[in-house]
């Protein structure tokens, strides 16, 4: 994988212990040239499929294949807005394809994408895969779940620190492909990072059996590519009860 200066990028997917095939997928992009990587920046995107083995993962694999060709070909200036108009798109590719397809009948998957620009963070997000900013170490998680238990944390009905060992977490209330319409969350306004910041984009099958505060220590204790082996196998050890996907991109001086 190539990689202009001024971000250290790594990736890993494992299938876990318990799952015979890896419903997840994750792809890092940037532009070839330099004049369209100024205006567009760098993209990474992570996704966890649903609807059965073949489901899940055509599901995955298009929307994270959707999100950078769309946000490529469209792109019109502004970050947020072409990840919103690609996260749509990708959630068109996947109904259309269910529809003419009805043995994927029930396919969607979750997907978390971000954009880094000179020195600002834009993202969007739909379903239960997360974004977290570590800085200074210390963890900040940027996204929401759109989970029935996300949404008992957000009323007060459940504690976020029971939320992660919650029977129910796995319920989503939204998703790519799921439904007519989809609602996607993103940043307001672009973040503004620093020197060191890493962002860590990861599916539940690391945030459900690993804490935030391992997650931090993993990543401020080691290069994203360890870290990443790190948490893969610290996600094993535990059971993995679903595959494992996380990139891990460590922000440097030239960005």
């Amino acid at each position: 994988m190539s990689v202009k200066p001024g971000v250290e990028v790594a990736g890993l997917t494992d299938v876990g212990c318990q799952r015979e095939n890896n419903e997840d997928s994750y792809l890092y992009w940037e532009p070839s040239s330099d004049e369209e990587f100024q205006r567009k920046g760098r993209l990474a995107v992570i996704a966890d499929g649903m609807g059965g083995h073949e489901g899940g993962q055509e599901a995955s694999r298009m929307a994270v294949e959707t999100v950078r060709e769309v946000y490529d070909h469209t792109f019109r200036g502004d970050p947020q807005a072409a990840l919103v108009e690609s996260f749509a798109a990708a959630h068109t590719r996947i109904l259309d394809f269910a529809e003419q397809h009805p043995a994927f009948h029930g396919m969607g998957t979750t997907c978390t994408a971000l954009v880094l620009r000179d020195r600002q963070l834009y993202f969007a997000h739909v379903g239960d895969s997360r974004l977290y900013l570590v800085r200074n170490a210390r963890i900040l998680r940027l996204t929401r779940d759109h989970s029935y238990v996300g949404r008992l944390v957000e009323s007060g009905i459940v504690r976020a620190e029971d939320a992660e060992k919650h029977p129910q977490r796995h319920i989503l209330t939204a998703a790519l492909g799921a439904g007519r319409d989809v609602a996607v969350d993103g940043a307001e306004q672009g973040v503004v990072l620093q020197d060191g910041d890493d962002l860590v984009l990861c599916t539940d099958g690391l945030w459900s059996v690993v804490t935030e505060e391992e997650i931090e220590t993993a990543v401020s204790g080691n290069a994203p590519a360890e870290c990443c082996a790190t948490l893969v196998k610290l996600a094993r050890q535990r059971g993995g009860p679903d595959n494992i996907t996380l990139q891990v991109l460590r922000v440097g001086p030239e960005l």
